[in-house]
């Protein structure tokens, strides 16, 4: 593979491992969806979809504002978190209760790996000049940011309420 010197095709790479992971975490949250008995959680993460898949539309979105077709990369971080989850509930072999806890550590962590990446994209973005590709990104980095908000404020008390049913 030739050395990459081109600041665009940095870019380029940061977006195809965003529309990767974007993608991979879409089927993650949906599976988290589904683990979750907590109404308000629920609720949440089912709207967090719907958000994912606007991020991935935008993704392209991104991509076409710098002039470039819509490419995903391999992201090797991705695949480490959906595979700790995957491992987790395979070897562990957790209750539903204690899946569910663990989903939004979990979770949790999925928010801020993509904070991290948008983040990383946009300051790139901007660096180059590309102020409508990181004006794109922004809205998707201020849902990530909104839903690692939640996630924060709302995880205590979901914990002590699943825990409280498992003494129960």
């Amino acid at each position: 593979m030739p050395q990459m010197t081109d600041p665009k095709e940095l870019l380029k790479h940061e977006l195809g491992d965003l529309l990767y992971a974007e993608r991979r975490f879409l089927t993650a949250t949906k599976t988290m969806a589904r683990e979750t008995n907590d109404p308000e959680v629920k609720r949440r993460i089912e709207q967090h979809v719907q958000e994912t898949e606007t991020q991935i539309e935008r993704l392209g979105r991104a991509f076409e504002a710098i002039g470039e077709k819509a490419k995903a990369e391999k992201c090797e971080a991705a695949i480490g978190l959906r595979e700790e989850h995957d491992s987790f509930k395979s070897d562990e072999k957790p209750s539903k209760t204690l899946l569910e806890a663990f989903d939004l550590g979990s979770g949790l962590r999925v928010e801020h790996y993509e904070i991290a990446a948008y983040r990383t994209a946009i300051a790139v973005a901007n660096a180059l000049g590309q102020e409508e590709c990181a004006r794109i990104l922004g809205e998707s980095l201020a849902e990530e940011e909104a839903m690692a908000d939640f996630l924060e404020q709302n995880a205590p008390a979901a914990l002590q309420r699943l825990f409280a049913s498992v003494e129960a």
